[in-house]
């Protein structure tokens, strides 16, 4: 019982945003397949969310395909795990596998793949206590692929496509026709990495990161249901590297995401969102939203701001074998108030490299990522490149 509780909370998530909108004056945003959102590796999650412009790793695919451009080693494959809801159940989680191959003259070009996968676990329903269950297990994942190039010794461009399926309606639950949704998803981004500058006391290089994710169609899971929007992201980073002697790197960063997704409105002016706001705007394109997105809050200017989370990072390396990270993330009440602080650790041996990461919740609303430690593995192998 308490399982479909949960999953119940997860399709209102997903399918109800008009009550939430009539009852908040600054509504949240959703859209479907939010697991998209969520940290999947464990360094990122250590920086409070935050990859776009960090240091590139086996794990670049879900925050900026073309930093596998700039990456020390050859090949890679990196392996994640993340506990969701963990103080309520044992088997709703996010994994992940990772590989990247860099390859061409000079290592200009990189090809990657990854594989995500949110399970919500084994839900059983039965028509009497002593019959036999019927196990639903519902599902979403995500398959990529992405391309790399360095277009000189300091910039790369990136592209991605991601296919994504989402398997949420149960059977058991009077849904006789139910079945997967499906959509697609295109990602553009870019990277830039100083040269190394020379300081009074320390050398530096300077980091910059962009990317606009998950841009693709509406996802609809049966013909009588409303479209969703698939969590299309702009994320904007920079940071600093204080190469402070051959053994100490010190990487501080800031982070900015908005999801380009249209804002629940009220188109007519009424006081109220009721089924013809609704009806506008299902009417909006999901590329269309991409442009409107920036202007089309009821509350104005100020509310656009609201919908922009940031997130504030640092990176402490030894020897490039340990690492230390810690960060803080905030959202704007209205808007789904997520604040959070995270720390991370990480470890090197030989091409063996292993990351942890702890949230701490630092809001009113209870995180279902709270106290929950991630984990990452990736092995890197093959010719070295230069890097850090």
């Amino acid at each position: 019982m308490r399982k479909i509780i949960i999953l119940g909370l997860v399709f209102f998530t997903l399918f109800n945003y008009k009550t939430q909108a009539q009852e908040e004056p600054n509504r949240a945003i959703t859209t479907a397949t939010p697991f998209l959102l969520i940290a999947a590796d464990a360094r990122a999650a250590g920086l409070a969310d935050q990859g776009v412009a960090t240091s590139a790793d086996a794990f670049s695919q879900q925050w900026n395909p073309a930093k596998y451009a700039f990456i020390g080693k050859q090949q890679g494959v990196g392996i994640n795990y993340t506990p969701y809801l963990s103080n309520l159940v044992d088997d709703i989680f996010l994994g992940g596998v990772n590989y990247y191959n860099r390859f061409g003259q000079d290592g200009r070009s990189a090809v990657a793949a990854s594989f995500r996968y949110f399970s919500l676990g084994d839900i059983e329903f039965r028509q009497g206590p002593n019959d036999e269950p019927n196990v639903q297990k519902p599902n979403e994942l995500t398959l990529d692929v992405s391309y790399a190039l360095q277009l000189s010794p300091t910039f790369s461009m990136g592209i991605a496509g991601r296919y994504l399926r989402s398997d949420l309606r149960l059977q058991g639950a009077g849904q006789a026709d139910a079945s997967a949704a499906s959509s697609f998803g295109v990602d553009v981004a870019a990277f830039y990495r100083s040269e190394e500058i020379a300081y009074n006391s320390f050398n530096g290089r300077w980091r910059a990161g962009l990317n606009i994710s998950n841009i693709g169609p509406k996802i609809k899971y049966d013909d009588a249901g409303q479209e969703n929007f698939i969590p299309t992201t702009f994320r904007l980073g920079a940071g600093f590297d204080f190469l402070l002697d051959e053994y100490n790197r010190i990487t501080p960063s800031l982070e900015f995401a908005k999801l380009l997704v249209p804002s629940p409105q009220d188109f007519d002016g009424d006081g109220d969102i009721d089924a013809e706001d609704n009806a506008e705007y299902q009417s909006i394109s999901s590329f269309g939203a991409i442009f409107s997105s920036w202007g089309d809050a009821d509350g104005g200017f100020s509310e656009e701001l609201q919908e922009f989370t940031w997130s504030l990072g640092a990176e402490y390396v030894y020897k490039d074998v340990f690492s230390f990270r810690g960060g803080y993330f905030n959202e704007a009440e209205e808007k789904g108030a997520r604040k959070f602080v995270s720390l991370g650790l990480g470890f090197k041996y030989t091409i063996v490299n292993l990351d942890v990461s702890y949230l701490f919740n630092a809001s009113s609303v209870q995180s279902p990522l709270e106290g929950t430690l991630r984990f990452g593995l990736s092995f890197n192998f093959g010719e070295d490149f230069y890097d850090r």
